[in-house]
């Protein structure tokens, strides 16, 4: 797990065309952490990952082991997987709250139905 998350670091880091010292002193961090950190010669805390997170703008995230399928199947799926279950205990989906009367989809306008002329 440390591995995929290091490698998803250093692969966004070279992506946005950032060296390890830039990265590095943004971070706050020496460019020697982040080196070692990258190249696996150092079992990285926490707080350096984290950091190292921020300035990739990325975000490290706890998530129950059960709930992992669940969550890549949602990610693949390009968050399409929103609607709630029937009877689900649960605040209304993304989906349920954009099919609400006036409700738009982020970037659409809203335009009122005309009404028909009279006859």
């Amino acid at each position: 797990m440390t591995d995929a998350l290091i490698d998803t670091l250093a692969h966004t880091r070279k992506a946005l065309k950032l060296t390890q010292a830039e990265l590095a002193q943004a971070a706050g961090l020496s460019r020697m952490a982040v080196q070692r950190t990258e190249t696996g010669e150092v079992d990285p805390r926490h707080s350096t990952l984290s950091e190292m997170a921020r300035v990739l703008g990325l975000e490290l995230l706890a998530v129950p082991r059960d709930l992992v399928p669940a969550l890549q199947a949602f990610i693949q799926s390009g968050g399409k997987y929103l609607a709630q279950p029937s009877g689900a205990d649960a605040p209304l989906s993304v989906v349920e709250q954009l099919a609400l009367p006036g409700r738009t989809l982020p970037g659409q306008s809203h335009t009122p139905p005309k009404a028909k002329p009279p006859r």
